[in-house]
Formats: C-alpha cells, sequence, structure tokens
C-alpha cells in the first residue's frame, strides 16, 4: 500500500485522474482493453472532470460501477447519471458503459439487475474507492445484513446490500471483486474521514470494511489524502 498526501482535494483530484489515466493505459498495453469500476457521490466528481481530458486510449476502456443506489438511471441520487454527466464527456466519450441499473423494471426487481451483471461480470482492472465515515466502502457497509456475504463470497461479482444507515438498497461489488482488481485507488478527504483510516489501517476489523480491503489487497493498493 501507499499513501499520498495532497494540500487540497483540487491538487488531489488531479494526482488521481493522472494515476487513474496511466493505470489504465498498463491494464490497455498488456490485454488490450481495460475495465474501471468507479464510485459515485459527491467526491469523485473533480477527479472525474480531470479524467475525461486524459489521453487514454478510451475507445478500449469499458467504465462501469463499484455500486450503485437501487432508484431510476435518471434519479438525483444514481452513481450512473454522476457517471454520464461529469466523466463520459469529451476524450472520454468514447468510453463503453456498463451501468448497473437500466430502467424502472431493475428498481421494481433488483435481483434481476444484480443476476445480469453477474451473468455478464468482467473483473476491473482499477477500481476506484472512497470511504464514509463509518468505514464504510463500495457499499459495504458495516450495519448491512449482507454483509459477511460480500466478505466471505471467494467468487468475485456483485451482490445487494440493504444499509439502515443510508437511503436506497444497493448493489455493489463484493470485496473478492475489490481484491482482484490489479489497482485500487482510495480517496479520502478531509479531518475525520482520515481519523477512520487511520484506525482502519492499524486494525482490520469487518466493523471497518475498508480496513479488509487496505489489509488484503495484494496489488497494487494506493490511497490520495487531502
Amino acid at each position: 500500500m501507499r499513501m499520498f498526501e495532497h494540500p487540497t482535494p483540487m491538487d488531489q483530484a488531479e494526482a488521481l485522474a493522472i494515476s487513474i489515466s496511466n493505470a489504465l493505459e498498463l491494464a490497455i498495453r498488456a490485454n488490450g482493453w481495460a475495465v474501471l469500476a468507479v464510485s459515485g457521490g459527491r467526491s469523485p466528481v473533480a477527479m472525474f472532470e480531470r479524467l475525461r481530458y486524459r489521453p487514454v486510449r478510451w475507445e478500449m476502456v469499458t467504465v462501469t460501477l463499484v455500486d450503485e443506489r437501487v432508484v431510476p438511471p435518471d434519479h438525483p441520487d444514481s452513481n450512473a447519471a454522476l457517471v454520464r454527466a461529469h466523466l463520459l464527456r469529451e476524450a472520454a466519450a468514447s468510453a463503453a458503459f456498463l451501468p448497473l441499473i437500466a430502467d424502472e423494471q431493475d428498481v421494481a426487481d433488483p435481483a434481476q439487475a444484480v443476476a445480469r451483471a453477474n451473468r455478464g461480470f468482467r473483473q476491473p482492472d482499477v477500481v476506484v474507492l472512497g470511504m464514509g465515515e463509518d468505514g464504510h466502502t463500495a457499499s459495504l457497509f458495516p450495519d448491512a445484513p449482507e454483509l459477511q456475504t460480500a466478505l466471505s463470497e471467494t467468487q468475485p461479482g456483485y451482490l445487494i446490500t440493504h444499509p439502515s444507515v443510508a437511503p436506497h438498497a444497493r448493489i455493489t461489488l463484493n470485496l473478492a471483486a475489490l481484491l482482484a482488481a490489479e489497482r485500487a485507488f482510495l480517496s479520502v478527504t478531509g479531518a475525520a474521514k482520515a481519523e477512520v483510516l487511520d484506525r482502519a489501517l492499524h486494525a482490520p476489523t469487518p466493523a471497518l470494511p475498508v480496513s479488509l480491503v487496505a489489509s488484503r489487497h495484494r496489488h497494487g493498493f494506493d490511497v490520495f489524502k487531502a
């Protein structure tokens, strides 16, 4: 694991965009393609708006999601809508996109969306993660009834979680998929999250799911702090 500290969130976003684009190019050189799984929320917007201009061979990249809220694709809380608005433009407009929720039918029956995602599952080469103040990453929430399944399943893929502390059910990559990524990037901003991360790095525990990703990842795991 490597740690990079930046004076401002804008510096962090720029450095993260550069590192992600470099990782994608390395994957393309090795495989002929790359799969990038990104997180949603407010935090990655500045990074997306920099990454979309990076000189990546975007036509060889498939963008998908680390996790998604079970909401319609045009809902304000949709991670897919965020990615379309802030990442899949300019140079990155030529990337393919695999959302997790296709339509209202998926919202009514998210199990079918998970089944479809797992049937066509492509292991992400690069994953971009955030972290909550409760230590969750992706949608692996400490209080979710499905957490143990998400942590113990050996086959990389997606599942549904129902965190009580967050609105909406979620679809999320499991721990096996996060650990199988060739490169994982974790973005952490602010003093409160920095304190949680410090605890997570010193004492891995399911109570702080991000700690299990950090402690068990055996490829490239980089933390970008601001």
